[in-house]
């Protein structure tokens, strides 16, 4: 039988990631299962080891780590039967907190061992999956500076609060053009952000998800006029949270094109920060993921 393959985020889990790979490898042999766990440092190196695990036919994919890492290597098992275990190592760990899955590292490992599965939804912009959400506007860009300050020694709520005064000094708004299930919206807003399935929006579950398995994207545009609801709009982001506003429209479709101006566009991922080229194409991919689960 082929092993099962643990990818481990070196830099996660605050250094933590060698003991969790012990405590890992201990739990595999008491049960009696054949596993390989490796760590990894940096996002090329953990995609490429994630595809390899996948094309030589492992058993499982195991990652550990926050929602980048686990983005990586879903990215690669899905559209398969092979089967993802989670193990939230990160700061926020959204997907896993959603999935019901627990943050204790042993009881995620017990998950994976218990081999229950159940398949979810992924979106996917330009060929590129997400698990939880994509956007653009003002949140690319706070995340890039954030990271930028982080690396010259600030704290990270601290690198986030001066990002965030930055963007919202320059030009916050952007024109945007998204055809949604045949209809057309043109807006200006300062952002337009792309759930893989409707995301809560008030009360103390707000920035959750009910479902993953509802076979929609849940696309949200602001239209707002002022810098104070940006600066708060963005803390909340940051945070991992959203706020239900009166300006926040919602509109439930399973296909969407994003356009702008700009021929390239950052585009936020799961967390992470990279260049497209537009238009942005997004689509909902029912089922499209096999992930480990406590739960029937």
């Amino acid at each position: 039988m082929p092993p099962v393959v643990v990818l481990l985020n070196a830099s996660s889990g605050k250094g933590k990631a060698p003991a969790a790979a012990k405590l890992i490898q201990e739990m595999f042999a008491e049960a009696g299962r054949e596993v390989r766990v490796e760590l990894v440092n940096g996002g090329e190196r953990l995609r490429t080891l994630a595809l390899e695990a996948v094309g030589g036919g492992c058993a499982a994919l195991v990652a550990g780590g926050g929602d980048g890492t686990i983005n990586t290597a879903a990215s690669a098992v899905a559209g398969t039967d092979i089967p993802l275990g989670v193990l939230p190592l990160g700061t926020l760990n959204h997907f896993a907190k959603d999935l019901g899955l627990p943050i204790d590292l042993a009881e995620a490992v017990r998950i994976v061992l218990g081999g229950r599965t159940t398949r979810v939804d992924v979106g996917e912009v330009n060929g590129r999956v997400f698990l939880n959400n994509s956007s653009i506007g003002v949140y690319p860009r706070l995340v890039r500076l954030r990271d930028r300050y982080q690396k010259r020694g600030l704290g990270k709520w601290i690198a986030a609060f001066w990002a965030m005064l930055v963007v919202l000094r320059r030009h916050s708004f952007m024109g945007v053009r998204v055809v949604a299930d045949g209809e057309t919206i043109v807006r200006r807003t300062p952002f337009v952000f792309i759930g893989n399935n409707e995301y809560r929006m008030a009360g103390t579950d707000a920035g959750s998800r009910e479902s993953l398995n509802g076979g929609t994207l849940a696309l949200y545009l602001m239209n707002a006029t002022g810098r104070r609801s940006l600066l708060w709009l963005a803390w909340k982001i940051l945070l991992g949270h959203t706020q239900q506003l009166r300006e926040l429209e919602t509109v439930l479709v399973r296909e969407a094109t994003v356009e702008t101006r700009r021929g390239t566009q950052k585009v936020a991922i799961d967390g992470e920060v990279m260049d497209e080229t537009g238009p942005l194409e997004y689509r909902i991919r029912p089922g499209a993921l096999n992930v480990f689960t406590g739960d029937s």
